[in-house]
């Protein structure tokens, strides 16, 4: 079973990916896609700052 810093780490690396899908997304004005990815986004955002992670350095997106 993970522990709370496997998770983290884990939704770090998803956050960051997802990231970079919505910037790709939006360059090739896939707007739906850009939507759906944008969902899995804030959700990432809130389980990392329910765990306190600070998304200062690592947020690109910024919505």
């Amino acid at each position: 079973m993970p522990n709370g810093l496997e998770i983290a780490k884990t939704a770090i690396e998803d956050f960051k990916k997802i990231q970079r899908y919505m910037s790709i997304a939006k360059e090739e004005n896939a707007e739906r896609t850009y939507a759906e990815l944008k969902r899995e986004y804030l959700s990432l955002k809130a389980i990392l700052n329910v765990a306190g992670v600070n998304l200062t350095d690592i947020d690109e997106i910024k919505e």
